[in-house]
Parts: C-alpha cells; sequence; structure tokens
C-alpha cells in the first residue's frame, strides 16, 4: 500500500467489516485471502471474492508469476485452495514433460539425419491435378479450344431467348 490510496483502503476494511482470511502463500511470496459473502452497511449482499496480494504491481505481471492451482482457486474454477505439496508436485510433472518433450525432439533430429545420409528411399513426386475426372480434357496437358460438355444435350449456340410481346415499340 502506498500514500493516500492505501491509507483510504485500509479506513474502507475497518468500516466495510470486510473480514479476509488468509488462504495460503505461494513460493513467489504471493499471498492470497478469502473474504466470506456478507452484508455492506447498506443491507446489500456482497459475494464472496478471493483476492491476491503480491510485492509486484500489475503492469510488472507475466505470465507463471502466479502458479496455475493458484490461479484456477482465484477464477473460481476449483472450490479448494491448493497446497504446496501439490503445486511441487504439478511443477516437477511439468519440468519431467518438458525433459520427455525435449528427448524426443532430439531423437526425431538424429532420425532425420541419418534417413537424409541414407537415402533408401527417394521422396515422393508431388503431382498437380487440375479439373475434375470427368472432364473432358483431364490428364491433357493443353485444354482443347472447342467447346465441349459431359453432358448429352449442350450444343452451344443453340438457344436464344424468347421473342417477348410486350416489347417497348
Amino acid at each position: 500500500m502506498s500514500g493516500p490510496q492505501g491509507l483510504l483502503r485500509a479506513l474502507w476494511r475497518v468500516f466495510s467489516n470486510e473480514v479476509k482470511q488468509h488462504v495460503g502463500t505461494d513460493q513467489f511470496g504471493n499471498k492470497y485471502y478469502y473474504i466470506p459473502q456478507r452484508k455492506n452497511w447498506l443491507g446489500q449482499t456482497l459475494r464472496e471474492r478471493r483476492v491476491i496480494e503480491t510485492n509486484m504491481k500489475e503492469v510488472d505481471y507475466k505470465e507463471g508469476d502466479i502458479p496455475s492451482e493458484w490461479e484456477a482457486w482465484i477464477r473460481k474454477t476449483r472450490k479448494t485452495p491448493p497446497s504446496i505439496e501439490e503445486i511441487m508436485k504439478n511443477q516437477k510433472y511439468r519440468e519431467d514433460i518438458k525433459m520427455k518433450i525435449k528427448d524426443i525432439s532430439e531423437k526425431e533430429k538424429l532420425l532425420n539425419i541419418s534417413d537424409n545420409k541414407e537415402k533408401l528411399v527417394d521422396s515422393p513426386v508431388q503431382i498437380q491435378i487440375k479439373g475434375h475426372a470427368s472432364a473432358p480434357d483431364f490428364g491433357k496437358s493443353h485444354p482443347s479450344e472447342d467447346p465441349t460438355s459431359t453432358g448429352k444435350t449442350f450444343q452451344p449456340g443453340s438457344w436464344l431467348p424468347q421473342e417477348s410481346s410486350n416489347q417497348n415499340k
């Protein structure tokens, strides 16, 4: 808390009957509090809140400064706050997964290098086919200039619009 804002917050907490229950602290020193549902001095019901107090400013926050377990508790996606053991277990699991990913990617790089050296099988040829198999020019290098169709009754130029009796004369 700093300056007049901190003083006003402290006075507000005293007069608003806001009771913070300390729930836990993470490995970064962040403190987590639970404020139960209560009524204010006007008789309005204020819902429960979960808050965090950190040593950093909001603009200095970056991803990973709050453990995901605590963030889930703050956002109310989990009911109970996490324990230190749970956080450490999940952190170890994440590190194990990162190591496994690194090992697999190194193995894949080695396999690609050895495959490129041996060249047992040629790489597949890319064939680009345009059009549809039912078209008369399918597979030909140059399509014909004559109008054609797969339909049995199509004749280019055989249709003319009907003369209308309502034409302006």
